[in-house]
């Protein structure tokens, strides 16, 4: 962790928000631009792992090739001293996860955060960007009740068009962007994952589309696994 008052490129340090696998997020000041971002740096103990970087690269081209109002926005990418980091968006507010660890939505906020959702991923799916692991973890809510999707680290861009052999529609498929989990790992969050993928008989290389993305619309997202004690915990009691 790093202290207050660093300077990383151009912006300040204002202290640690929070850390994770593949890195820490920090309050930050822009001095050339005075405003408050959000500063993500790649992890020291992944700076040797090749997969870790692109990954962390992949996010940052991802999210930054969007704009809208209920996706983060991405301001700027760069290294220092060997270490990526992005400067986003800053928000106040807190994770879809924890709002509903004190309870379930209100049916006025769940119909409002799901059209806001399902709106911010049909403009990522316009620009052939498949997000991949939408859970509430990834998902934050504004102190303006506006609701953003975070995280694009396992995102990945999508190249054609191809007829549904079940409904007949256009559906897209994944482009080859070369594999960036470690071999028998499994991208995605195994709850909120398309039942597509764990049913296929190597589920660790399943091919995805956009519509893993749009699962989520379901609430709670229903897995291969048994969730069912959750829907209760999560739906608004009407």
């Amino acid at each position: 962790m790093l202290p207050a008052k660093t300077q990383v490129g151009r912006y300040e340090l204002l202290g640690l928000i929070g850390a994770g696998g593949m890195g820490e997020v920090y309050r930050a000041r822009d001095t050339t631009l005075d405003r408050i971002v959000a500063l993500k740096l790649i992890s020291e103990k992944l700076l040797l792992d090749p997969l870790a970087i692109r990954r962390f690269q992949r996010e940052a081209r991802s999210a930054s090739a969007l704009n809208h109002p209920h996706i983060c926005t991405v301001y700027d990418i760069g290294d220092w001293n060997g270490r990526p980091f992005i400067a986003m968006e800053y928000l106040e507010g807190e994770s879809l996860r924890r709002r509903l660890d004190k309870g379930p939505l209100k049916l006025e906020e769940l119909v409002r955060f799901a059209i806001d959702i399902a709106d911010a991923l049909e403009a990522a799916h316009a620009h052939e960007i498949v997000h991949r692991d939408i859970k509430p973890a990834n998902l934050f809510i504004t102190r303006q009740a506006s609701v953003k999707i975070l995280d694009f680290g396992l995102a990945k861009r999508t190249v054609a068009k191809v007829k549904s052999k079940v409904s007949g529609v256009d559906e897209t498929e994944i482009a080859d962007e070369g594999d960036l989990s470690h071999p028998g790992s499994v991208g995605g969050t195994v709850n909120y994952m398309s039942r597509s993928r764990p049913a296929a008989k190597n589920w660790t290389r399943a091919p995805t589309s956009s519509r893993s993305d749009w699962l989520f619309t379901r609430w709670p997202p229903e897995s291969w696994l048994s969730v069912e004690k959750r829907r209760l915990r999560y739906l608004p009691r009407c």
